[in-house]
């Protein structure tokens, strides 16, 4: 048979490991950096853009697409023309797909620490940015499908069914969560309100790290392992099982996210039963990747990528244990709201998606350059660095989640709450946060230590662009010899539409009754949509990222009802464009606070001072100030267009409202002012804290007013 000569180019693929390493230190020195500012809340010296709120979006955004999105490229364009026998489709499509993925880093960096946001976790990107971000992944998905076509094997290796899987899915999940309706270049508002929302951004947030932090990464384990360890992959039947398995029962796992929430029972309960039985393929994963290096430990000793390898694979078994763990309703009515889920994220994307980054990147950077490693031992230190660093980040959130959830329970023999002040908690598990900060350090040092061996690596190699192999054409006549999977391993194009199917189910059987039965959202009549005031109030506390400490949830548990007040109503969130459900009590719920019976209550007053200097208020508090609310003038010329977007998406303002919307916030507006005047407080009716004061004070009064009594 005759052999066909070609060459992979190994360009993009140094261009996108130059990338992972970059974005890898930056977005871990932000992450850093907001730890930091937990512990010194004046850190960020009153400048807006660096406070916590702006940085901690920018901070996962740069972690989760820019570290481990360019680590994913990496080892696409690198696996897959080895496995395919062939270059990848198209150069140019690569060239544009690596400098589309940057410039659209470059502009989430941009945007979000000067508050342009759309204030939905891991999707708070504005719409011109989403469209960006849709074209270039169908770039992306175009140059891997067409590489599978002109492949010269005849079956699709497993590590590129994981990749086939992350191309559908993550289409799927981007642009079903990212349908907005545009106020202004840099502004919009989701389609979907409230608890359907809610629903949405959580099948999204979820299968986020589903389809972009956990399969890509399979794909990428089943090839890196068995090259470097020398070994072939445990066992193929298993891996069949692990990934269609993994990827039909993921997509349902969303609502898990939601317990105790104001989503009906029957999707937290879908929610709860297929994250239980995703352990099975997971753990399924894991083992094939672990029991591939059977025979090879006493490699493992001493090769610190097999060692990387080893922590990565067993950090997922970890955390794809946990997880299905946290998702039953009993431990998640202690782990939600509380550090315990940041610890638990942290292990998967420190040990999961860290240590096989770094592992693929040693192994990797010796072949493209043609030179040996420039000193293990250097690896080595990198990998206790980062074992050690990851442990010291956990342990103690995992411990300050513990004591904050025990702490929020506990009542006294007198039936009273033991700690009624939310900052009791914070005060107790302050400590913690300084060594979260330190475990921080060490593996930030541990990334620099990699990058000072893997440019010594470079100094002493020369790269090699491209790199020549053979094989004979795809020959495709003998379609009888296949049987079973096998059928569908030679057809990708099949394979990608089954995979497709896979995942879709699961999101139409909860969406459908989600948004098409009306019981599942029932109407309370005194809800009321949200003054002008109060929604120019409502954005800036999006800008600020208010939701990333504080939820508006407050869950049917007696110590939460007895703390803030009523427990949350579906049908109170319906004009709630995104939903603030919230997902982490870094400070108390506020889905209460403007309702003067409810324990939580606070007047106009004591949120000006708390803005202006909330130690001031509060003297343990770790929330920064905010001074430039006072400062800033409130932008109204943007009123009339908000208000036409929100009669769009369904929210009753009457016609022509738009026109007398800014008439009716100054006079909302003045009043506020008049109030904080009575109290000494001199304050124009024009500045944004009065605009963020009428939200906070709106928050759970048309519920309270008709006592849940409205429901029809």
């Amino acid at each position: 048979m005759e052999l066909q000569k070609f060459a992979y180019d190994n360009r993009l693929v140094r261009m996108f490991m130059y990338a992972t390493i970059l974005w890898g230190l930056v977005g871990m020195l932000v992450g850093l950096t907001v730890a930091l500012e937990l512990i010194f809340p004046h850190m960020s010296a009153s400048i807006p853009w660096l406070s916590f709120g702006r940085l901690r979006p920018l901070h996962t955004n740069a972690v989760i697409f820019a570290f481990v999105g360019n680590g994913i490229f990496t080892a696409v364009y690198y696996s897959t023309p080895r496995l395919l026998k062939t270059p990848m489709y198209s150069e140019l499509l690569g060239k544009i797909h690596f400098w589309g993925w940057q410039l659209i880093i470059v502009s989430a960096a941009l945007t979000l620490p000067f508050g342009y946001t759309v204030g939905k976790e891991y999707a708070e990107l504005e719409w011109p940015i989403d469209l960006a971000i849709t074209i270039i992944w169908v770039v992306f998905g175009l140059n891997l499908i067409m590489t599978m076509v002109n492949r010269r094997t005849k079956h699709i290796y497993v590590a590129i069914w994981f990749y086939i899987a992350t191309f559908v899915t993550v289409a799927v999940l981007h642009v079903v969560n990212s349908i907005n309706f545009p106020v202004s270049f840099l502004k919009s508002y989701p389609v979907y309100a409230g608890v359907q929302d809610a629903l949405v951004q959580w099948w999204y947030g979820h299968n986020a790290v589903a389809f972009f932090l956990t399969t890509p990464y399979l794909g990428l384990m089943y090839y890196f392992i068995p090259k470097a360890a020398n070994r072939p992959v445990y066992s193929y039947r298993l891996s069949i099982i692990h990934f269609w398995a993994l990827i039909f029962l993921y997509i349902w796992a969303g609502p898990h996210h939601l317990l105790y929430s104001s989503l009906p029972d029957w999707a937290q309960a879908l929610g709860v039963v297929f994250s239980v039985m995703l352990i099975a393929p997971s753990w399924g994963g894991m083992i094939n990747g672990l029991l591939t290096l059977r025979g090879a430990w006493d490699k493992v000793r001493e090769d610190p990528v097999l060692k990387m390898f080893v922590v990565g694979v067993t950090a997922y078994g970890m955390s794809t244990f946990e997880g299905p763990m946290l998702s039953l309703k009993s431990v998640n009515a202690l782990s939600h709201f509380t550090d315990w889920t940041i610890a638990h994220v942290h292990i998967g994307a420190l040990g999961w998606n860290g240590m096989l980054t770094f592992g693929m990147l040693y192994w990797l950077w010796p072949r493209l350059f043609n030179v040996k490693l420039y000193s293990r031992g250097l690896a080595n230190a990198h990998f206790w660095l980062s074992t050690t660093g990851m442990l010291f980040f956990a342990i103690p959130l995992y411990f300050a989640g513990f004591t904050q959830s025990l702490m929020w329970k506990e009542f006294t023999e007198e039936g009273f709450l033991k700690y009624p002040n939310f900052i009791e908690t914070v005060v107790q598990i302050l400590p913690m946060y300084y060594i979260r900060a330190l475990g921080g350090t060490l593996y930030i040092t541990g990334i620099l230590l990699m990058i000072y061996n893997l440019v010594k690596t470079t100094q002493a190699g020369k790269f090699i662009p491209f790199e020549e192999d053979q094989a004979p054409a795809l020959h495709v006549q003998h379609h009888g010899s296949d049987k079973g999977h096998r059928v569908i391993e030679s057809k990708p194009v099949l394979f990608t539409v089954l995979s497709l199917v896979a995942i879709l189910i699961g999101g139409i059987v909860e969406f459908v009754p989600m948004f098409m039965v009306k019981s599942n959202v029932p109407t309370i009549a005194s809800v009321k949509p949200y003054t002008p005031l109060e929604l120019q109030g409502r954005d800036i506390y999006l800008r600020e990222g208010c939701y990333l400490c504080h939820s508006q949830m407050v869950r049917p548990f007696r110590s939460e009802v007895e703390r803030y007040g009523d427990y949350t109503k579906a049908g109170e969130t319906v004009y709630d464009h995104p939903f603030q459900f919230g997902s982490k009590r870094t400070g108390p719920d506020l889905a209460r606070e403007g309702v003067k019976t409810s324990p939580v209550y606070k007047p106009a007053s004591w949120h000006y001072n708390h803005f202006l200097d909330p130690q001031r208020v509060v003297a343990q508090s770790i929330m920064p100030p905010y001074p430039w609310l006072i400062k800033n003038d409130l932008d109204i010329s943007t009123t009339p267009k908000k208000i036409r977007v929100m009669q769009k998406l369904g929210v009753p303002y009457p016609e022509g409202y738009d026109q007398k919307a800014n008439d009716e916030l100054m006079k909302q507006a003045r009043e506020i002012a008049g109030t904080l005047r009575q109290s000494g407080i001199e304050v124009s009716e024009n500045k944004e804290v009065i605009a963020l004061i009428a939200y906070i004070m709106r928050l759970g009064v048309d519920i309270h007013e008709n006592n849940s009594l409205g429901q029809k």
